[in-house]
């Protein structure tokens, strides 16, 4: 945690209202957003009892699932879920326009730029919390190895036909998640801390309702007053007024009101299918019918309040404007859709559930390079941000006291200005160590030299002047401009690229071979 996050922190606690961490957006967020708010049985993560999900505000749609433990049951869920999501990924793929990738050529070996199709917009979800990013990996991690009839006649239990394909983009969407930056799949709690900050922990963070009420308390409360209410108050039934977001449920609930309404669901379902004539078999379906509407009421009861908040904490979000560089990143996740798109098109298949070595690797240097991207553009994008970089010495800000014309020694002399700022900042500044600014939106170089006899900071510029002998216009900062330089890069490149799976030396698991080829054994995590 950053020095001015705690300030923020401690600020808000004084105030009793959240405190703004940041100036703009620093994710995208779509014009029409997939929410999406699950609900599971207490000690069961893979067991889903309901969810609400849908694009519109006032028309979201209910899944029910009114005896968890029934596996037909959640395969109805699951199939629901999927004509509910799948369409709404699939509108994304018409609409596309040309692009340029770099690509290796089989024959040269060398990159080339080749032209290709790049989706317009890519689909966005947005859950309530932190744990409804875990119940998207796990979902589609249980669905996607998934058999359905037409695959395998013969399998014991075949899936509804898209619920494959619904898993396999739900992986897409939950190891996305993990690339830091990336918006394609949000939870609203992560969204609100990454923008402000409550005087509660980390942990408490992830209750939503809590956590709007720090940053939008109620007219005449405190933010913590707002949150303890948020957390604790409950009805003439004993019930939370404002259940977490889940998904687990309430034990209050649970025993109270769930637990018997899936009683009644039972035994009604049991009856029914022991009626002898048509009139006690009516008579079963009615109660049958009005014990299933008890249980989608209820479930609708814990998920509306989530629902409504998702959608309250957007509207705060899109108060603030979005960070200039938060479009490069949403670029990013639509080519990591558009990849996608094409794999399944293609007809490869599923994800693994376990990486190889290379791929393992591969995965972890592209989101050691997204942080560190990350944290770069966010603190270019957000003065406020800066100002914590300035604090832990990985920024100055400074005003230009003098400028001194210099050139390289070489046969060819280039420009190599010698530019002193005057700065109150303590940056971490070492012999010969580069520092960075932004100019005309690129990264321009300099050199620290030492210090002035006053205290100046002295740097040499290396770059971005042009390739005449004298700097091009505005390329060379004034006397008496206030400029921020940073020691970290704007552009963080990655490490050195790994062999193909093929040339992996034994050491690292080898070439692929039989072994490989052999899936892995079914877990219980596998299937719901």
């Amino acid at each position: 945690m950053s020095l001015i996050h705690t300030l923020a922190r401690l600020e808000a606690v004084q105030t009793g209202r959240a405190q703004a961490l940041a100036t703009v957006r620093h994710r995208h967020l779509a014009a029409r957003p997939l929410v999406f708010v699950p609900l599971t049985t207490a000690g069961e993560a893979g067991a889903p009892l309901g969810a609400l999900v849908g694009t519109e505000r006032e028309r979201p749609r209910l899944l029910v699932v009114p005896q968890p433990r029934d596996r037909d049951l959640r395969s109805a869920f699951l199939a629901e879920l999927a004509e509910e999501v799948l369409p709404y990924v699939d509108s994304f793929a018409d609409e596309t326009e040309a692009a340029e990738r770099s690509e290796t050529d089989p024959e040269t070996g060398k990159r080339v730029k080749v032209e290709v199709e790049l989706s317009a917009d890519a689909p966005q979800l947005i859950v309530p919390s932190r744990a409804g990013l875990e119940f998207v990996r796990l979902l589609g991690r249980s669905m996607r190895f998934r058999r359905t009839a037409e695959q395998d006649p013969d399998t014991a239990y075949p899936a509804p036909p898209r619920v494959p394909l619904l898993g396999r983009w739900l992986t897409h969407f939950g190891e996305r998640a993990r690339v830091p930056g990336s918006a394609l799949l949000m939870a609203a709690t992560e969204l609100l801390s990454r923008h402000w900050a409550t005087g509660q922990s980390s942990l408490e963070d992830q209750h939503l309702g809590a956590l709007l009420a720090w940053i939008d308390p109620p007219e005449g409360d405190s933010g913590a007053e707002a949150a303890l209410r948020a957390e604790l108050a409950r009805d003439a039934e004993g019930q939370l007024l404002c259940p977490p977001a889940g998904p687990a449920t309430d034990p209050a609930f649970d025993n109270q009101l769930l637990g018997p309404a899936i009683e009644r669901y039972d035994r009604a379902r049991g009856a029914l299918s022991a009626a002898e004539d048509g009139l006690a078999a009516d008579r079963h379906l009615a109660e049958l019918t009005t014990a299933e509407r008890e249980i989608r009421a209820l479930v609708e009861s814990r998920t509306r309040p989530a629902w409504d908040a998702v959608w309250r904490a957007l509207d705060l979000l899109h108060t603030l404007p979005e960070g200039e560089r938060a479009a490069e990143r949403w670029t990013r996740d639509r080519w990591s859709y558009t990849g996608h798109l094409d794999r399944v098109l293609a007809g490869e298949p599923p994800q693994p559930r376990i990486d190889d070595a290379v791929t393992a690797a591969n995965k972890l240097s592209a989101r050691e390079t997204a942080q560190a991207r990350l944290e770069a553009q966010e603190a270019l994008d957000d003065p406020l941000v800066m100002a914590g970089r300035r604090l832990a010495g990985e920024a100055f800000a400074g005003e230009v006291t003098e400028v001194v014309m210099a050139y390289s020694e070489s046969k060819r002399p280039s420009p190599r200005p010698l530019v002193t700022l005057r700065t109150d900042d303590r940056p971490h500044l070492g012999e010969r160590v580069k520092v960075f600014r932004s100019l005309e939106g690129k990264p321009q170089s300099a050199e620290f030299t030492g210090y002035d006899e006053e205290g100046g900071v002295v740097l040499r510029l290396l770059d971005k002047m042009g390739r005449g002998k004298e700097p091009e216009p505005g390329s060379v900062p004034d006397k008496g401009a206030r400029i921020t330089w940073t020691v970290f890069e704007h552009a963080p490149r990655g490490g050195p690229s790994l062999p193909e799976p093929e040339e992996t030396p034994w050491t690292h698991g080898g070439p692929p071979g039989d072994a490989a080829e052999r899936p892995d054994p079914v877990t219980a995590e596998d299937v719901l």
